[in-house]
């Protein structure tokens, strides 16, 4: 018998619809299930996401200060810079001028503060960015500017020798202020030298406007020495400060020194110790004796005149053509040809203190002792004179430091 057609529809009906109920009762099981229980008590993902949003929103503990303040005008070239933290420690200090320029500076060792190592330029606009860590990691920064002051007083030095020249194996480098100087240390701080190959060299202070840098001996041949004048902003002495910042450079030629004898009137020019001439001389006749000791070549003149009315000596002498001069002191001295002196040359001392070695009116001949030997000669060489009745020369009688100890020097 087959069933009645109404019946298997209705049953087919109640089929269906309680599948469709069992699916969509699965499907708002899985829904609850994901939604953590809306109503249960526990919160446990609730919490767990809460507590990380809240850990990325805490400051650090760590604050950090920089001095001068933000925007601050005409401030002090040294001494006024600084950073420090409080409740932490500077992980990074970065200060630079308008031009990316950074300042040097060291971070404490316990990371409190940051000071620069030099001194700031003048007039010169600075940023200054740091960073600091506290205990649990979390960083902070800060950032700042401000300008120093332009001053209305400067200073600036003049040196010997000059960029880019060759010189002989006794030339310092020398530089001489325009305004004496009160605070030697700062200046000196601010000049640093550089040799190739490496050598100490030191400074030393000639009254308070002159300072001469020197090793101990004299400089090895082919030695690179470079100088960095760091004077801009640098306060010599109250209120007036340096405008230079410059990078000289020389380079030391071969090793050429003569020793003088003015007891045997010869003088013998040594080049890496060897004698590879020796010529006569003529050095300072009794009351006006030539000087002792190792003498610099500071300048070289084809030509000049030399008057007696300079030196003190009156007019016992004005000759206006003297050939082949270079200089030994500031006080006069020169080694230098003469075409005047007879036959004293390798025989007796006739000069009033040069050293005088023959020569021609006008200088022309090449072939003369005096001639060969400036020719052969550069700015710095070094000229030893011994046996002579007067006293060594004055270490700052010129370029003549040599004729002071070491230990004196570095004193």
């Amino acid at each position: 018998m087959r069933p009645i057609s109404g019946a298997s529809v209705d049953a087919r009906g109640r089929g269906h619809r309680g599948l469709l109920a069992l699916i969509l009762g699965v499907l708002l099981l899985a829904v609850t299930a994901c939604g953590g229980g809306g109503g249960s008590d526990s919160g446990e993902g609730k919490g767990e996401g809460a507590d990380s949003s809240q850990a990325e929103t805490v400051q650090s503990k760590a604050v950090v200060s920089i001095a001068p303040k933000d925007g601050a005008k005409s401030v002090d070239t040294s001494g006024a810079l600084k950073v420090s933290v409080a409740k932490g420690e500077l992980t990074e200090v970065e200060v630079k001028d308008a031009e990316g320029t950074a300042v040097a500076g060291k971070i404490a060792a316990d990371g409190a503060t940051w000071t620069p190592s030099t001194h700031l330029a003048s007039g010169t606009k600075y940023t200054v960015h740091a960073i600091a860590k506290d205990s649990e990691g979390r960083t902070a920064a800060e950032d700042s500017s401000f300008t120093t002051l332009t001053p209305q007083n400067t200073f600036i030095g003049t040196f010997t020798p000059e960029d880019g020249s060759k010189v002989g194996v006794g030339m310092p480098f020398s530089i001489r202020f325009t305004r004496g100087i009160t605070n030697p240390e700062d200046v000196e701080k601010a000049i640093s030298i550089k040799t190739e190959p490496a050598v100490d060299v030191e400074g030393h202070w000639f009254g308070n406007d002159r300072l001469d840098f020197r090793p101990e001996e004299y400089w090895k041949e082919g030695t690179k020495v470079t100088v960095d004048l760091n004077l801009d902003g640098v306060e010599g002495r109250d209120g007036v400060y340096g405008k230079q910042a410059k990078t000289v450079s020389f380079t030391v030629g071969r090793n050429q020194v003569s020793v003088v004898d003015a007891a045997k009137h010869t003088m013998k020019v040594m080049q890496d110790g060897k004698v590879v001439k020796t010529i006569p001389v003529t050095t300072g006749k009794p009351g006006y004796d030539t000087w002792n000791g190792q003498m610099v070549m500071s300048e070289k003149l084809t030509v000049t005149r030399m008057n007696g009315e300079t030196v003190g000596y009156g007019g016992e002498y004005d000759i206006k053509d003297v050939p082949h001069a270079i200089r030994l002191t500031n006080s006069g001295t020169f080694i230098h040809g003469n075409y005047w002196g007879g036959g004293a040359f390798g025989n007796y001392n006739a000069s009033h203190g040069c050293v005088g070695l023959r020569d021609v009116k006008g200088g022309y001949d090449s072939g003369v002792p005096a001639a060969w030997f400036f020719n052969h000669s550069m700015i710095g060489d070094v000229v030893v004179v011994k046996n002579s009745d007067d006293a060594t020369v004055a270490p700052d009688n010129g370029l003549n430091g040599w004729n002071m100890s070491w230990e004196k020097w570095k004193a």
